[in-house]
């Protein structure tokens, strides 16, 4: 992955972030140079065509200079022309026509593909940073912000590549008629040329007032996006809970921040786009009035004169190509600086050369195994990699050993850490300290792409695709149908999927909202055990699934051919007791471990954790019973309710 170097040079060799005193200008050329160098050849076409079309425009003032003179003047003079004459100048300017609309048409198409291609080589690779990044860096980062840089940052810092090949040929437009300026007449020159040091003068004051403004707005697009992704994600609990118009006040403030700043920086282009367009048409009055002057002095030709005032018009559109460039420029740089910021974070994961070899369950060891969240990192800088901020100790000293082919269960009361040790388990994140061995190899020396091979999670909240019910089963592994329903039978889905109105094929809708939550669950356990992990860890994930359809489930994973090791996280008694062994769990540390049984007899937290909801269940029928006589009822209804919290904490 790529990193970021000690001059804090991005992933592609520019500077990810300014230095002192540096200039918008200069980083802007610089990102452009990793698109001259990553798309040469597409570059260069397109700067031909540019080329083209500035040399053939310049030189058609010379055409029109040499008609004037040679057929429209004789014309004048003589009263009469020759079709000859007209015939030769018709060919002239259709030629000029046609070599025109050959160098537009390059440079437009090529410079569009070179903006394009860079856009997608740029949106893939922060996709592919952002995968391969662990979840404890996704963990400090909206995603409306990830999805912010995906899309609008990586669109903002190559938008400079539209104008850009029209810039390079209006350089060689403007040496070409610099050139013929000069050889035409030296003093209307030297008045033309007085413009240029105007235009620079303006673009350094544009620049220096539109950099901070085109930065805080690139911001204010993540942060609209941001919120926008929360309250989408969140629509159930918008909606139940009524918070519609809250949601929307918080939109409309984030939204008008970010228009406000458009506002303003619209505004300086405003002032800025009319000064750059006006320059060259105040150099063209200025031609024509010492022009006049010259030619009253007999000093140039009225050919000159004509040739000199539309070389001047010429000068406008390029002179306002050089305003696109410039003005798109703040808005590149504070783009790409985001761009890089993401593909040269740290943290991502270190994979080693080993294999997993064998087959049937897997034997995991668990060593010293600390582990804790950073507090507060929504608001850190993206590419941080989280050192330094205050943690939350979740596990501390964990050991554990799971033998090939058991059934444990990891028993312990909410904020034990039971989901952190399943996310270490399959290392989606790496601990603080400590190891977690398969087979007797630590994981972080195992190669790339071997755990997913081995492993699977089924979590709680489970997601599902907007796709077909196959394609969510299968995920590409190429699983034929009689693997997929052998499957969706294990997880006992089978029947509710042949139900639907064309079976596998039927198309799920958003985050499956066709389905209950127990059918997902059922669904994504399928989708899991399809893969014939090795070992298969669920994170609670049958709680919305009917006790006795969970039990069916857990036992068929029991009997099933290719023997795994399967870990459970259970708070059901009759899930529990399926387990060969259980694990109980309290404080981010192992407290017991052994048979349900002998839990029940020597662990007093363990027994008031899975027998919490039995006796609430008890409490509330003899509550029941006691109103039936007229007994106060109320007590008893609490007691049971504090019994079953009380033991989840």
């Amino acid at each position: 992955m790529a990193q970021s170097n000690a001059n804090g040079d991005g992933a592609d060799g520019t500077r990810g972030a300014p230095g002192p005193g540096e200039r918008t200008f200069a980083r802007g050329l610089r990102v452009l140079w990793v698109a001259m160098r990553t798309e040469p050849a597409v570059f260069l076409v397109a700067v031909f065509g540019a080329s083209l079309h500035a040399a053939v425009t310049v030189a058609s003032a010379e055409v029109l200079g040499r008609i004037t003179d040679q057929v429209i003047l004789p014309a004048f003079e003589q009263g009469r022309t020759t079709a000859g004459a007209l015939t030769a100048a018709a060919a002239a300017l259709l030629a000029v026509g046609v070599l025109k609309a050959l160098g537009l048409g390059l440079r437009r198409l090529y410079a569009g593909l070179m903006q394009f291609r860079m856009q997608a080589r740029y949106r893939r690779k922060v996709a592919r940073t952002y995968l391969r990044l662990p979840l404890a860096w996704h963990h400090r980062h909206p995603a409306g912000q990830l999805l912010s840089n995906a899309n609008a940052d990586v669109e903002a810092a190559w938008t400079p590549l539209a104008p850009l090949p029209m810039v390079v040929g209006s350089l060689f437009m403007l040496v070409i008629a610099a050139g013929a300026m000069v050889l035409t007449d030296p003093v209307l020159a030297l008045v033309g040329f007085v413009v240029f040091p105007l235009l620079f003068a303006v673009n350094v004051v544009f620049q220096r007032r539109a950099a901070p403004v085109a930065t805080r707005a690139q911001a204010l697009r993540a942060e609209v996006s941001e919120v926008a992704h929360e309250s989408f994600d969140g629509a159930l609990v918008v909606k139940t809970l009524g918070r519609e118009d809250t949601e929307t006040e918080r939109f409309t403030a984030a939204a008008h921040r970010l228009r406000d700043a458009q506002i303003r920086l619209g505004r300086m282009r405003g002032l800025f786009d009319p000064v750059m367009e006006a320059l060259p048409n105040l150099g063209v009055l200025g031609v024509l009035l010492v022009g006049a002057w010259r030619l009253s002095a007999d000093a140039i030709a009225v050919g000159d004169l004509v040739q000199m005032s539309y070389l001047f018009t010429l000068l406008a559109l390029p002179i306002r190509s050089f305003g696109w460039l410039l003005g798109d420029m703040p808005r590149s740089v504070v783009g790409w600086d985001r761009v890089t910021a993401v593909l040269a974070a740290d943290g991502a994961m270190e994979h080693g050369e080993a294999r997993l070899e064998g087959r049937g369950g897997i034997g995991v060891a668990v060593r010293g195994l600390d582990f804790s969240y950073e507090d507060g990192g929504a608001d850190r800088d993206i590419a941080d990699s989280g050192a330094g901020g205050d943690r939350t100790t979740v596990l501390n000293g964990v050991d554990l050993d799971l033998a090939p082919g058991r059934t444990v269960a990891l028993v312990g009361p909410t904020g034990s850490g039971k989901s952190t040790l399943t996310t270490l388990l399959l290392r989606l994140v790496d601990p603080d300290a400590g190891t977690v061995a398969y087979d007797g190899t630590d994981v972080r020396e195992l190669a790339a792409g071997q755990i997913p091979a081995a492993a699977a999670l089924v979590p709680q909240s489970t997601f599902v695709f907007e796709d077909t019910v196959r394609d969510n089963v299968a995920l590409d592994t190429g699983a034929t149908d009689e693997q997929v329903w052998a499957a969706l039978r294990l997880a006992r889905a089978d029947s509710f999927v042949a139900a639907l109105p064309e079976g596998l094929d039927t198309r799920l809708g958003e985050r499956g909202a066709s389905l209950s939550g127990g059918q997902r669950q059922r669904l994504a356990l399928a989708r899991a055990v399809v893969r014939c992990p090795r070992l298969l860890v669920m994170d609670d994930a049958t709680s919305a699934v009917d006790p006795q359809v969970e039990a069916q489930i857990l036992a068929g994973l029991r009997e099933r051919d290719l023997d795994a090791t399967v870990v459970v996280v259970a708070y059901r008694r009759a899930t529990i007791e399926l387990a060969d062994e259980v694990v109980y769990m309290e404080g981010g540390t192992v407290v017991d471990r052994g048979a349900h049984a002998d839990l029940l007899r020597r662990s007093p937290g363990y027994e008031r954790l899975v027998t919490a909801y039995e006796r609430a269940a008890e409490e509330r029928a003899a509550a029941g019973r006691a109103a039936a006589g007229g007994a106060p009822t109320e007590p008893a209804a609490e007691g049971g309710s504090a019994a079953a919290e009380e033991a989840l904490r």
